[in-house]
């Protein structure tokens, strides 16, 4: 089931658990789910705590910090034992979807998805932060970034040099769209990389990027990045 499955403001909480309890309080609780009287007992307990401690914090004249702290608890408590009860009574055994479904929640997906290659190209700024070096950061996606966020994993770095020493040496710069065929590369996850390019002042360093996804599947590389290495 997914991870979201519970709501995120207090109030649509307030509304699942209400309608937990519609579901699950006798003479409604099906018996093949198991639940005891007195956990739905101490359900309905947190669960009347939190619908009273909410309007306190709601209000201008009766918020305090003791309110605030004692609606923190209140819905702390009501969350873990959401938790709870689906841990250890919607999921073992597990329900029917008829079963789900009155509860809001919906059935597990037992297929993977397969993680797409990145569709869009990215592109960086280019730094130059001492003597014989280029640094890197500010990677974003260059026009529309991939829909699938398991895309954007990682960026891999192609380098080369021209006139360079080994292993960035090329003979001349490629094509604005060959950057997949320069001869050095780098993989990253950082936010910034910062290139020691020692014995190479001087000569013109040649860039593109893109975007990987967790398997190392690389999308289209941007176009070529030029620079003087300082």
């Amino acid at each position: 089931m997914s991870h979201s499955w519970l709501p995120s403001s207090r109030t649509e909480q307030l509304a699942m658990a209400r309608n937990w309890i519609s579901v699950i309080n006798p003479p409604q609780n099906p018996p093949n789910w198991g639940i005891p009287a007195a956990q739905i007992t101490a359900f309905i307990t947190v669960f009347d705590a939190a619908r009273t401690a909410l309007p306190k914090v709601q209000s201008d004249t009766e918020r305090t910090p003791v309110a605030t702290a004692q609606c923190n608890a209140a819905f702390k408590a009501l969350r873990d034992t959401m938790r709870f009860i689906k841990a250890h009574y919607f999921l073992v055994p597990p329900l029917a979807e008829s079963d789900l479904a009155s509860l809001g929640l919906k059935p597990g997906n037992t297929e993977h998805a397969p993680i797409p290659a990145p569709g869009g190209q990215v592109t960086a700024d280019l730094g130059y932060p001492a003597a014989h070096m280029i640094e890197l950061s500010n990677f974003r996606a260059l026009g529309a970034p991939s829909k699938d966020p398991r895309s954007d994993y990682g960026v891999g770095i192609k380098i080369g040099i021209v006139g360079g020493t080994a292993p960035y040496h090329i003979g001349e710069p490629p094509a604005s769209d060959e950057g997949n065929l320069l001869p050095f590369y780098l993989f990253t996850r950082r936010r910034r990389e910062r290139l020691d390019l020692s014995g190479n002042s001087g000569k013109m360093i040649c860039i593109s990027i893109s975007r990987e996804n967790a398997k190392g599947e690389p999308g289209p590389f941007c176009p070529v990045i030029t620079a003087i290495i300082p």
